[in-house]
């Protein structure tokens, strides 16, 4: 099945060429592609009622069909044109307020690159967000001045933070105010680090957001303003696997940085998939099987590629080029090893205390499991973290990982003294 949204027309318009103005064309987009599903819903129906073609029935079924089809296409038309012209409203105004200004509209923006980022992409739609180093809400290049005048006080020792699905770079501070700070005001300072926080299109496949995040971490090293010791890589949910994909990415490309990585976190990062995607790839195969659900599927279907990636943990595009993402078999995990120079220290929460507890076990964090969080799969480890570095957060949602003090003594432990580098 295609992982695209729902569209009016087989041609992709102009993007517009305001954030504004590209979520009103989304929006009369995404009205169109409602209108296609219902109409095929109907139609299903339609062909169930009738029964059998037959002279009998031709002549109500060709009125039926006629009217059905007109309707839908004068909606269908309707929304196309009041899209496009909200557009050019918008563009006549001066293109309207950035979305991406205020911090409930990078919360939206994230959200809707999370679910449809492989298409804005493909559209050149102006809510598709590139991946690059972020400061105080804004994007910053990775050339040594622009780095020099965002990190005045760089550090020898730049931890990278790196979000999940349908999150933004604002994610980190979550409940900041109650929690006295982030990791990057309570934990980063005692331990020398400075905290450089990266967003990116979650929508996007994850191999594709590790070739980018392997060639900004290069950029980044090469024009960060002070002699780097050591670096830190913490990945949260989806984070996780960007990390581990960059990685790999960065050993083919031959690249420097991976050899001054000697921390990587990953915080509820579903390493063998998650469960939530699993049973929504289950549901778009059941429900691909009768004509009357098909247009059910196809909603279902046009979630974005990164979070098809979710349902197995996918790195690499091997994993995924040739595999319908929603077929029940098939699915072969490549072999990905991890940074041989680093410690990879991975955290699993659960909503109870005790990770043993039926429901901790049964719902894990709310959206990943322990065992996935550690690669685990029944009694064998299928990625290879140390046991010894596989910990445990109890009474913790999959959100609170962004930012919960409990995690403070584990981050000051292996963001502590740096060791000795290889030479």
């Amino acid at each position: 099945m295609t992982q695209t949204l729902p569209a009016a027309r087989d041609t992709v318009p102009a993007p517009a060429s305001s954030e504004l103005g590209a979520l009103t064309e989304l929006a009369a987009e995404g009205l169109s592609g409602v209108v296609t599903r219902v109409q095929e819903l109907h139609e299903a129906v339609a062909r169930r009622s009738f029964g059998p073609t037959g002279p009998a029935a031709a002549v109500p079924r060709a009125a039926h069909d006629a009217v059905a089809g007109s309707v839908y296409g004068a909606l269908r038309n309707g929304s196309a044109l009041l899209g496009a012209g909200l557009a050019r409203a918008v563009g006549a105004a001066g293109g309207g307020p950035a979305l991406s200004a205020h911090p409930r509209g990078r919360l939206a923006q994230g959200a809707l690159n999370g679910l449809w980022g492989d298409r804005l992409e493909r559209a050149g739609n102006a809510l598709a967000i590139p991946m690059a180093v972020r400061v105080d809400g804004r994007d910053v290049p990775a050339d040594r001045e622009a780095l020099a005048a965002a990190f005045p006080h760089a550090t020898a020792r730049p931890v990278v933070f790196v979000h999940g699905l349908c999150e933004s770079d604002a994610a980190w501070g979550m409940r900041a105010r109650e929690r006295s700070g982030t990791y990057a005001s309570r934990v980063l300072p005692e331990a020398g680090a400075t905290a450089v926080t990266v967003r990116y299109n979650t929508g996007l496949h994850v191999s594709e957001n590790g070739r980018r995040l392997a060639a900004l971490l290069e950029a980044l090293v090469d024009a960060w303003p002070v002699r780097i010791e050591g670096l830190a890589l913490v990945g949260h949910s989806m984070g996780g696997l960007v990390v581990r994909s960059a990685g790999h990415a960065a050993q083919d490309r031959g690249d420097r940085w991976p050899e001054l990585v000697r921390t990587t976190v990953s915080l509820g990062t579903p390493h063998l998939g998650a469960p939530l995607e699993q049973a929504a790839g289950l549901a778009t195969w059941a429900l691909g099987s009768f004509p009357e659900s098909r247009p059910i599927a196809a909603i279902l279907a046009a979630r974005s590629a990164g979070i098809k990636d979710l349902r197995h943990g996918s790195l690499v595009d091997a994993e995924w080029e040739t595999l319908d993402p929603d077929a029940l078999r098939g699915f072969t995990r490549a072999d990905v090893p991890l940074l041989e120079h680093a410690r990879h220290h991975v955290v699993a929460a659960t909503l109870t205390v005790r990770a043993e507890h039926p429901v901790g076990r049964l719902l894990g964090d709310l959206l990943v499991l322990s065992p996935s969080a550690h690669g685990v799969h029944g009694r064998r480890r299928v990625v290879a973290f140390a046991a010894e570095d596989c910990r445990h957060v109890g009474g913790n949602d999959h959100f609170d990982l962004l930012n919960s003090p409990e995690i403070d003594p584990l981050l000051r432990e292996w963001l502590g003294a740096p060791r000795r580098l290889p030479a």
